[in-house]
Parts: C-alpha cells; sequence; structure tokens
C-alpha cells in the first residue's frame, strides 16, 4: 500500500532525513584515526634503541607485556565489568527501560524515545469533574508515532492512549521481540486490545523523586535488578521492607499472603517472576503508598474514564447515578478479565492475590456485612476507588499486579 503524505510532510521527512545525514557525517569524522602500521613508526623514530631492534625481539617483549598485563588485571578487570553491567542496570532501572544492551542489535534499529518521568503538579490532589453522561472524544492518531507517517490499516492502536504504531518499527526500535509483536498483531485489533510500550510500563509513572525512594529500597534489600526472583527472594524483600517500615517481621499469616501474591505474579508456574512484573508491582505500592485518589484519577487517559464510564452506566440499571458496593467490587474485577485466557484460569488469578493487610481474603469475605455490600457509590466515588484498578490492568503481561477485592 502506498503512502499517502501532505506536502509539510514530505518538507518535514525531507529535513529529518537531512538531519540523520548530517549526523552519520559528524560521527565519522569525530571517529579516531587508525592507528600507523609499525613499518611507518620505526621510519618516523628517531631514537637508536628502537630502530636496533629486531622483528623477533619485539614480538616477545609485546608478548611479555600483554601477558604481565593480563596476569596482573584478571580479577580486577572482572570485577570492573560485573560492577559495570550493574551500574547501567541500575541506570535503565531509573530512566524506565529494562532492555539489556546486549539483546538489541543496534545497527539495525532507531533511536529509542526518551522516557521523562512526570512531575507532580500544585493542584495533584485536587477534585477532577469528569462528567458521567459525556463520552470522551479520543481518537487514535493518523501517523505512526515511531516514523510519523501514514499507512491506513498497518498501524496498530494502543488500547489506553492514542498512538499508534507500525509493527516493522517497533521492531527496529528494539523493544519488542517477535513473540510480542505477534501478540500486538492478534490483539491489537480485538476488543481485548494491546498496550503500548509507554503504556505497559507502570513504573513510569513514578516521579523521579518516588522513584529514587524505590530504587533504594531495591539496594538495601540488594535487589539486583532485570532479575527474575523466585519466592524465597520475594518473601526475603517482604520482611525486609515490614522491618524498615513497621520495625517488625512478617507474621505466618502475612507470609502465606506474599506467596499468595507470588502465585498471582507466576500465572504460567515457572517458580520465578519477571522482574518487569515485580518492578510494576513494587510501582503500584509506591503509587498508593504517596498519591491520593484524586491524583491517580488525573493519571487515567480519556479511553480508562470511558472504560470506567461504560461499565458503571452498565451496572446503574435504575439510572440514578448510584451502584453498590457489591457492584463496584464486580467492576474493579472486570478490569482485569482481558489478562485470562479462559474464565477459570482468572478466576484461579484472583483468588491467588494476597492482600497488604492482615486479615486474610477469605475471612474478610465470609465476614462481611451485607450492610457493606448495600452502601449506596456514587459515580465520583467509583472512580477514585477504581483509578488503581484501571492502571494496574495496562500491562499486557497475564500477572496480577495488584490485589483485586472480592
Amino acid at each position: 500500500m502506498g503512502v499517502l503524505m501532505s506536502k509539510k510532510q514530505q518538507v518535514e521527512k525531507v529535513q529529518k532525513c537531512n538531519a540523520v545525514v548530517s549526523a552519520f557525517q559528524a560521527g565519522i569524522k569525530e571517529r579516531p584515526a587508525p592507528p600507523k602500521p609499525a613499518d611507518e613508526e620505526v621510519e618516523a623514530g628517531d631514537g637508536p634503541a628502537e630502530s636496533s631492534a629486531t622483528p623477533d625481539q619485539k614480538n616477545e617483549e609485546e608478548a611479555e607485556e600483554e601477558e604481565g598485563t593480563d596476569n596482573n588485571a584478571g580479577p580486577s578487570s572482572s570485577a570492573r565489568d560485573e560492577c559495570k553491567v550493574n551500574q547501567e542496570s541500575w541506570s535503565r532501572l531509573r530512566d524506565g527501560k529494562g532492555v539489556e544492551p546486549e539483546d538489541l542489535d543496534k545497527s539495525h534499529q532507531l533511536t529509542p524515545p526518551a522516557f521523562v518521568r512526570p512531575k507532580r503538579e500544585a493542584d495533584d490532589d485536587q477534585p477532577v469533574e469528569v462528567e458521567l453522561l459525556k463520552k470522551e472524544q479520543s481518537p487514535n492518531d493518523e501517523i505512526c508515532d515511531v516514523c510519523e507517517v501514514w499507512t491506513a490499516d498497518d498501524l496498530y492502536p494502543c488500547r489506553i492512549c492514542t498512538r499508534m504504531f507500525h509493527d516493522g518499527c517497533l521492531r527496529e526500535l528494539g523493544y519488542l521481540r517477535e513473540e510480542a509483536l505477534q501478540e500486538m498483531r492478534d490483539t491489537a485489533h480485538t476488543v481485548t486490545g494491546w498496550s503500548c510500550y509507554y503504556c505497559d510500563n507502570l513504573n513510569l509513572l513514578l516521579t523521579e523523586e518516588e522513584m529514587y525512594s524505590l530504587m533504594e529500597t531495591f539496594k538495601q534489600c540488594k535487589i539486583i535488578p532485570e532479575s527474575c526472583l523466585v519466592s524465597d527472594e520475594l518473601l526475603q524483600y517482604r520482611h525486609f521492607v515490614s522491618k524498615q517500615q513497621f520495625d517488625k517481621d512478617l507474621t505466618d499469616e502475612q507470609e502465606e499472603e506474599v506467596l499468595g501474591q507470588f502465585a498471582a505474579m507466576d500465572p504460567e508456574k515457572k517458580g520465578h517472576i519477571e522482574w518487569s512484573d515485580f518492578l510494576y508491582f513494587e510501582s503500584l505500592v509506591v503509587l498508593r503508598k504517596f498519591r491520593s485518589e484524586n491524583s491517580m484519577v488525573r493519571l487515567l487517559t480519556a479511553k480508562e474514564r470511558n472504560n470506567a464510564r461504560s461499565v458503571f452506566l452498565g451496572l446503574d440499571l435504575d439510572e440514578d447515578g448510584v451502584i453498590t458496593r457489591a457492584e463496584c467490587r464486580q467492576a474493579q474485577q472486570s478490569w482485569f478479565h482481558k489478562l485470562n485466557k479462559d474464565l477459570q484460569s482468572c478466576n484461579v488469578s484472583i483468588s491467588h492475590v494476597g492482600p497488604m493487610c492482615e486479615s486474610s481474603p477469605v475471612s474478610s469475605c465470609s465476614e462481611r456485612s451485607k450492610t457493606e455490600d448495600s452502601r449506596p457509590v456514587t459515580w465520583a466515588e467509583f472512580l477514585k476507588e477504581s483509578a488503581i484498578y484501571l492502571l494496574a490492568a495496562r500491562p499486557n503481561s497475564s500477572a496480577m499486579h495488584i490485589r483485586v477485592p472480592l
């Protein structure tokens, strides 16, 4: 299919091409000059010692020097390499990136975007006026977010924001592997939808200060970025956080809840949880700790608010603008039905998610009174309480990153 561009877009594309060529030429000029051959160095040298030495003697001396260097720098060089890898991991964590540099074939890739963490505004905690009966218009962009070219049906939309992407651009960008690209092709144009790499990464919702707090906790607990965690490591981390925040260890009941959280983040029962799932879970914990409900409502996109609006109207059968507490919990569970292939696996995942409080989900469910279930919930209350669950449902992963109310 041909590419249709306006005259303005054509001019912009030409300017971009010129900028790329200029940058490439500048990069060639900045490259260090290649080392001169040994013969030229000998001819240019004036010292008698260099001219008197035979080639065999020079080779022997160079071999001895290299051997001595390797012997002296062996252990220290490996330590430096490991330290460098860890520093790169922490840098990618701080910047919101989670791709190992060796996994990227940089010679055939576009320049990855620079993520900018949000900043808290002065009115961040003030109430947000969102009308119930007025659906918001959120048309998707007309061009690819990467190459800025329109190609009609070849563009794949994000279900959270308005960005559109070519699968080829995402492949060249290096942020999506072939398996993830195929998932995008299969789901982007369906009811389930697909989240782009901006919206999928919940960690990008944290400010610099919030991210610093989370990174300090990781460092103190010796959590290695971009590494998988087994259940014992998650338990150790939870014990450390409990000791740090409440000056006490976890109880046996709380340890069971942590294992329930581990099972929820390991739906495929691999015996470990992925780094991204652990990071997203902890990012939501930070949001709940430092942000108000009004602040989290401001993080929602127009598509997410429309989704919440449709669910609320579907439950408000008498159209009085009020639903019950039980219906509110039912709606909050519905955000995560997209993550499971069938209803049975969905119910299993939800039942294994442990809460952070001391009361178990089973006991809290059995002791919940009918009065609480029938308590009225307005649209404004529903949106504020559901904001954290809408955010938690953004990732494409089938892992559950938050405890769903039962």
